[in-house]
């Protein structure tokens, strides 16, 4: 595949753990790859290691919470790159603890990276990106198996997820006579830098150690382990691909047996 001819993909919190997964995989696929997340050094590391790699890598900070961010980071792209094929959403926090005690602040932000972004970035990918007037498409929101049964102490994390589901499959039946497909992949329990946050978390609320955390979570899951971020990542380019043409509004996990639903 030419350079010319190689599609555009965007992914968004790139820098680690899933999203670096995707952005490399998606690369390995002849796909150029724009990345985005918060650290500008983070960033520049990035797109460095993949170029070293022999992939075609551009990026630019990004804060999804942020319109004018948002906006700048779209209009970078396609300044840069040209129109947008492919746009994985999957920048995201953890965030939760006792209902009763979560403040303003912390429900919203959550809200905000999780959902409101995802809705933010899809737009400007559809209307800057160019996406809207094409006859292929592929949108690919990395939600999580949260966001299909609740998850306890993680009420804003189970809220913006289950949000991220039901806008994918509102705007997969919406853009399915143009070419366009929108999905969801669901991972469970990931080994990310994130997913140590989590565990660090639990193991404060219940008093215990992250190990014992990491037994317990480890001990749900019936293959045994934790997912890898180049397994969820898999999905991801499967969507993405030609042979995923007829996969829409679909909410997919990848999570060892964790959620059969």
């Amino acid at each position: 595949m030419s350079t010319a001819e190689a599609p555009l993909a965007l992914v968004s919190g790139a820098t680690s753990g899933i999203g670096l997964a995707v952005a490399r995989l998606l690369a390995t696929q002849g796909h150029r790859v724009f990345i985005g997340a918060r650290d500008a050094a983070r960033i520049e590391a990035t797109v460095k290691e993949l170029r070293a790699e022999g992939h075609q890598v551009a990026g630019r900070t990004l804060d999804v919470r942020q319109d004018t961010s948002v906006r700048d980071f779209v209009a970078a792209a396609v300044d840069q790159m040209g129109t947008v094929e492919v746009l994985v959403n999957n920048a995201g926090r953890s965030g939760g603890g006792v209902t009763a005690d979560i403040p303003d602040d912390l429900w919203h932000d959550v809200i905000n990276t999780n959902l409101n972004s995802v809705f933010r970035l899809t737009r400007e990918v559809l209307t800057t990106g160019g996406m809207r007037h094409k006859t292929r498409g592929r949108i690919i929101n990395i939600a999580s198996t949260a966001g299909k049964q609740g998850v306890i102490l993680g009420a804003p994390y189970s809220a913006s997820k289950h949000g991220v589901v039901g806008f994918t499959k509102a705007l997969g039946n919406e853009l399915a006579p143009s070419g366009i497909t929108v999905n969801a992949v669901c991972p469970g329990y990931v080994e990310t830098p994130m997913a140590q946050r989590v565990r660090e978390g639990y193991a404060v609320a219940y008093d215990t150690t992250e190990e014992a955390i990491l037994e317990r979570f480890t001990a749900k899951i019936p293959l045994g382990r934790y997912s890898t971020p180049q397994e969820v990542a898999g999905l991801v380019g499967y969507l993405a691909s030609d042979a995923a043409a007829s996969i829409t509004a679909q909410a997919l996990n990848v999570c060892g047996g964790l959620g059969n639903f």
